[in-house]
């Protein structure tokens, strides 16, 4: 089978094949397709945009303003025995963690071409600095899907672990020979502010529709995939092979909807129970992201020279894990309270989320950590100017 699909006559034949049904699937159903593509730019007007443009602008000045650099001396005691990555690698965990996907993968990718982390390391950083934010899953996937913001924390804690976990696990990927005296310190040059500042907004913004233009898509894929049977039907079939194993067509869907794209995932799991299958599916589609969200990044990572495969792998395992420790969690912490369907009836779309407030949120939070940043910056080059003042003397 791979032999056949690696001629090039018969991958042009699929692809074409799968235009032409895809071109079929948008003239048998235009209304639907129309309302899924609505659907998907009101989730993007009231979330997508007010969420990660200001946590894109802030990674870029990080970057450019060569904040990273000054943590990256404060910080290399900690990320390097960790992670096996410099210490300016520092800011894409944390905006991995608080901005949610693609914010962390985004600064791991201008720290690479800024030339502060090698290819390797950049690679390494890759495989577990791109995370969902708490606020999706704390608000949209605790309090919302499973009506308990006591689900949403330990699905957070399951999620923040095992990230850390791969990160431990891929410090052994490609392992530099050299010391860390021996590597080579990294030639960067700051820009001035109104430059990265101008710079920052108009490829943030730029990004940003990038990202929209794959949540839309994608939306309306997995319609029509639902409107032709399609998903459906494989989820038939997943749900028979594993019949023995107590997984049905219902939750193949859930999980197949999941995989192609997170949020429409998470939000079929709603009214399924606070048990720990639907809960380690939740952390499992969590860790994984989605194919909609590895798109955005690869649209990132295209053309840097990034492996690809190595990031997939870290979300795959990320997701393996998160589902394992979830599991560890509920049998440590049992989980008694029923599901309240009007709550998650309340938070049946993303998108019904105020714009404003969404957009403040994110703006005090992107503040927070650049102001968090500037004074840790500060900090170490303050010592780093002293240590230089008492060597002159």
């Amino acid at each position: 089978m791979s032999k056949l699909l690696s001629r090039q006559g018969v991958r042009d034949f699929c692809l074409g094949l799968a235009l032409l049904l895809a071109t079929l699937a948008l003239m048998f159903w235009p209304k639907d397709s129309m309302a899924a593509a609505r659907d998907g730019l009101t989730l993007c007007y009231n979330v997508i945009i007010p969420s990660l443009f200001p946590f894109f602008v802030l990674s870029a000045l990080v970057v450019d303003l060569g904040l990273a650099g000054h943590l990256g001396r404060a910080l290399e005691g900690i990320m390097r025995p960790l992670f096996n990555v410099p210490g300016a690698c520092a800011p894409a965990l944390a905006l991995g963690f608080v901005g949610g996907y693609p914010v962390g993968a985004r600064t791991a990718l201008q720290l690479y071409q800024k030339g502060m982390c090698t290819k390797t390391e950049a690679e390494r950083l890759l495989s577990f600095c791109n995370n969902s934010g708490p606020a999706f899953i704390l608000g949209v996937v605790g309090a919302g899907v499973f009506a308990s913001s006591r689900v949403g924390v330990l699905l957070y804690l399951a999620h923040a672990a095992a990230s850390v976990c791969v990160g431990l696990l891929f410090r052994f990927y490609k392992r530099d020979r050299r010391s860390g005296a021996d590597r080579p310190a990294p030639q960067f040059q700051a820009e001035r502010f109104t430059t990265a500042f101008t710079g920052a907004v108009k490829n943030s913004f730029l990004s940003v529709l990038n990202i929209c233009a794959f949540v839309v898509f994608f939306t309306v894929v997995i319609r029509l995939l639902f409107l032709s049977g399609l998903l459906p039907g494989l989820a038939g079939l997943l749900g028979r092979a594993f019949a023995p194993l107590g997984f049905s067509q219902a939750w193949a869907e859930r999980l197949l909807t999941g995989v192609l794209e997170l949020s429409s995932g998470v939000w079929s799991l709603s009214g399924a129970g606070t048990t720990a299958g639907p809960m380690s599916m939740a952390a499992f589609l969590l860790g994984w992201a989605g194919l909609s969200v590895h798109c955005q990044v690869l649209s990132f990572i295209g053309g840097s020279g990034l492996s690809v495969g190595t990031y997939l792998v870290g979300k795959l395992l990320h997701g393996g894990l998160s589902a394992l420790f979830i599991a560890v969690l509920v049998r440590l912490f049992p989980l008694e309270a029923p599901v309240s369907d009007y709550l998650a009836d309340q938070v049946a779309g993303i998108a019904g989320m105020d714009f404003h407030r969404t957009l403040v949120i994110s703006l005090v939070c992107a503040w927070v950590l650049f102001l968090f940043f500037l004074f840790v910056a500060a900090a170490a080059a303050r010592k780093s100017l002293g240590k230089r003042h008492r060597s002159v003397l």
